[in-house]
């Protein structure tokens, strides 16, 4: 998001949409107190379209209520999403500009080319 704000003349470039060439699927150990105190502090509606973009198999409900958030299986979904897929080679792009930000061995580059800084 610091990036696409700082772009000339993008006013709308949250949240980038997600393109996936290569994924890989690990596996991590389930804390169920890290998914609930990281729940709080994600752009739930974001990462709903990103699970959307990269055609992950997960359903997550339209809307996260406080009920949600204390159930074990939501949790359990959670965290596979947000621990457990990983997008090797693929690229993000802005909603706005379809500028697209290439990733790499897991690592997206978004520097900026000169003339994209405003």
């Amino acid at each position: 998001m610091l990036t696409s704000n700082i772009l000339k003349g993008v006013t709308r470039g949250f949240p980038l949409k997600i393109k996936a060439d290569k994924m890989e699927h690990i596996s991590v150990d389930y804390n169920r107190d890290f998914i609930a105190r990281i729940i709080p502090r994600i752009e739930y509606d974001a990462l709903r379209a990103a699970v959307n973009d990269l055609g992950l198999n997960e359903s997550l409900p339209e809307a996260m209520s406080e009920t949600l958030q204390q159930d074990d299986e939501f949790l359990k979904t959670m965290h596979k999403v947000l621990l457990e897929y990983e997008v090797e080679e693929g690229e993000l792009i802005c909603p706005e500009t379809g500028r697209k930000f290439p990733i790499s061995k897991g690592i997206p580059n978004m520097l900026l080319q000169e003339t994209e800084v405003s």
